[in-house]
């Protein structure tokens, strides 16, 4: 009798013991590193691309700075190649993404978007001496062979023009190379895509050709249900907009008519 008697409470004790949770075993949600990692495809100048210090620089970098300093966050940037931008958005490989990235209802379904900071739109774009497509119904009629980046607005375009052959890119800089090289008979990107091109010599053996053919508005992304971050960056981008720092941002890289400021 005596020895139950002294076992029991041992019990009792360990199981009070182990049944609170230990000082240090399990990091506190409130402690977590509150760095957010942003992702960006810096393959575009002057959009998002990498300087000769391998630093990611451009409008959009500049952009996601002052958006963290407005909203009072810690960001890391970090460059991904655009396939895997949204895939790594939502497994949780970074938490926002910043890189010319079009609102589009099907996206919506499966990520949040912030208010709009550019507006942009699609264009066709040919070589020089091109006298056929001097449009895009120009190009339906010839049954042209257009390039576009994989996975943009672009190449859904294209795909739902049963007149038109669509040729895939993972790069759009490597479109406009086989345009040049006769590969291809026109390439069609984001007007401010175009951009690319300004200061390289290849930009004299290429031309835009016929009008807009989409109105197109970027905003930053980020997962479903991130609604405290999104109000961040939502006030965030209206401040930047109300003291001019988005202007001053669009006239340091040069982007005119190409991208114009969301209204």
């Amino acid at each position: 009798m005596k020895t139950k008697f002294i076992i029991f409470p041992v019990i009792f004790i360990t199981a009070i013991f182990f049944s609170f949770p230990l000082t240090g075993c399990r990091p506190n949600v409130e402690e977590k590193d509150n760095t957010y990692i942003v992702a960006t495809d810096a393959t575009l100048p002057p959009m998002s691309f990498m300087s000769v210090g391998n630093e990611i620089i451009g409008f959009e970098p500049d952009l996601i700075r002052a958006i963290a300093d407005r909203a009072e966050i810690n960001i890391k940037l970090v460059n991904v190649e655009w396939a895997g931008l949204f895939g790594g958005l939502i497994t949780n490989k970074f938490d926002m993404v910043i890189s010319s990235v079009t609102i589009l209802e099907e996206r919506k379904r499966r990520m949040d978007f912030s208010i709009p900071y550019l507006k942009s739109g699609l264009a066709l774009v040919v070589r020089k001496d091109e006298k056929k497509i001097l449009s895009f119904e120009d190009a339906k009629i010839n049954n042209s062979l257009i390039g576009a980046q994989v996975g943009t607005t672009s190449y859904y375009f294209l795909e739902k023009e049963p007149a038109i052959r669509a040729k895939g890119y993972q790069m759009y800089g490597h479109a406009i190379s086989d345009l040049i090289n006769g590969k291809v008979d026109a390439v069609l990107g984001e007007s401010s895509g175009t951009l690319f091109l300004k200061n390289k010599p290849i930009f004299q053996e290429i031309k835009m050709v016929g009008k807009m053919l989409s109105n197109e508005f970027y905003a930053v992304v980020l997962r479903k249900n991130e609604n405290k971050l999104l109000t961040r960056v939502n006030s965030a981008i209206k401040k930047l907009i109300a003291d001019g720092t988005l202007e001053q941002l669009h006239k340091k890289w040069e982007l005119g008519q190409a991208a114009q400021l969301a209204q």
